[in-house]
């Protein structure tokens, strides 16, 4: 299925130019930053994620510090993303016909005023562990409404041939504010505390806000669907259901999810516990997945330009089981910041490659469902394996819980390569005319 190609034309101060509409060429990472209006949404996105990487860090750390539970970080964790699985795919129909702009603007809005929140209860020591978590509960529930919005406005902003270089840049911000906030969250918990976290995050949502405000983009073309929100929700899980290609993808990363990415939950226990350092520890080994996954967006380019995005989903994959089993027999800190490193390389070539795929064979007005059962699995499903492995952790040690975790990865990349009709179809449409093969979907 091609994007559609017939939206309006968005005039910026840089250039002119259809979204959606094929240009001839071939561009270069960096040429889609000519585009006015996405280089300042980047830019006001990167300050806005390094406050938030500086209160996620200082928020699981303090868990840690309150509880002394791995089952705790991970139920926090789970908190934080909970809504996803609720929520989504209503989030997603919301997307695709709503002005994503404004819906973007509310929710940011909304979480700035629930960090202002939560660091005025540890400002006055009004926090109790249940508090922080409803307070995050909260801040989910804002940013699941939040997130199908921002995926699907990308492909807004940039032109379609220029669709994998606006994904892996947005990625590239996305992970260089996750090296730099952990880093900058370990600073500010060991000199001012958890409470100038919180309110520096606060502060960093004004960025986007006024980015957002600046910018322009079409509202979707659709009007509120006739059968309810609910019936637009079941046309899009039928849609993707019904195309194996999306099917598998959406599958694959589920399980990738669970399994792999919910390590992220243990990673205070393995600065604490194993590695026995503070917080400045933790901040360095989350800092380096998201510096690992910073330097892999120009590789994300060059791969998916060279390889097959199903083949790139399972070499990821297998890497990154690798590297998590040799972290779960790891206890030197420069030894552990070198798997993070890869951790982080692995993770954003397979997640930014599936998301290429999903955002460059749908229609855009089915973008935002699409985006949202993206976002279900990928980050909705990896929390409730964080706090299934904080269990193990608890009950056996953090080293078994994530070698169970690494194996269960390696065995679902050895199927994917065992079973190769499963991922074949897992392509965008100009691999499908380069890599001429008989393809699935």
């Amino acid at each position: 299925m091609k994007a559609n190609s017939t939206e309006k034309t968005n005039t910026d101060s840089e250039a002119t130019f259809t979204p959606l509409e094929k240009e001839k060429g071939e561009a270069g990472l960096f040429h889609v930053l000519a585009r006015r209006d996405f280089t300042i949404l980047l830019a006001g996105a990167f300050v806005s994620n390094v406050g938030t990487w500086i209160h996620n860090s200082a928020l699981l750390w303090l868990v840690k510090e309150m509880t002394g539970s791995d089952a705790w970080v991970g139920g926090i964790n789970l908190a934080n993303y909970l809504p996803i699985l609720f929520l989504v795919a209503i989030a997603g129909s919301l997307a695709d016909y709503l002005d994503r702009r404004k819906l973007i603007l509310v929710s940011q809005a909304a979480m700035m005023l629930i960090a202002f929140a939560m660091g005025m209860l540890l400002h006055f020591d009004l926090a109790s562990i249940w508090l922080i978590f409803a307070l995050t509960l909260m801040m989910g529930i804002a940013f699941v409404f939040n997130f199908p919005a921002w995926r699907s406005i990308i492909p807004d902003l940039v032109a379609e041939e220029e669709l994998t270089s606006g994904i892996a840049l947005d990625a590239a911000q996305f992970n260089m504010s996750r090296f730099i906030g952990p880093s900058l969250g370990a600073i500010i918990l060991v000199m001012l505390g958890a409470e100038f976290a919180f309110f520096i995050n606060a502060l960093s949502f004004l960025a986007v806000i006024v980015v957002l405000l600046l910018i322009r983009t079409d509202p979707p073309a659709t009007t509120k669907p006739s059968g309810g929100t609910m019936g637009h929700v079941i046309e899009g899980a039928k849609e993707i259901w019904g195309m194996s290609w999306s099917r598998n993808a959406l599958i694959f990363l589920s399980f990738f999810s669970f399994f792999g990415l919910s390590y992220i939950a243990l990673l205070p226990g393995l600065a604490k516990d194993v590695l026995h350092m503070g917080a400045s520890g933790f901040g360095l080994i989350l800092g380096f997945v998201g510096l690992g996954s910073f330097v892999a967006a120009p590789l994300v380019i060059w791969l998916n330009r060279n390889f097959r995005q199903s083949e790139i989903i399972k070499f990821s994959a297998l890497a990154f089981s690798v590297l998590l089993l040799g972290m779960s027999f790891c206890k030197t800190l420069a030894v552990d910041l070198a798997i993070a490193f890869g951790l982080g390389v692995s993770t954003l070539t397979l997640v930014a490659s599936i998301n290429t795929v999903l955002q460059s064979r749908v229609e855009r007005q089915m973008r935002g469902r699409i985006m949202s059962f993206y976002i279900l699995v990928f980050q909705g499903i990896s929390p409730v394996g964080g706090l299934l492995f904080g269990f193990i952790s608890d009950k056996a040690s953090l080293p078994v819980a994530m070698g169970i975790a690494g194996a269960a990865v390696m065995v679902l990349a050895i199927s994917a390569f065992a079973f190769r009709g499963f991922l074949k179809g897992v392509v965008s449409p100009d691999h499908i005319a380069r890599f001429p093969e008989p393809f699935e979907g």
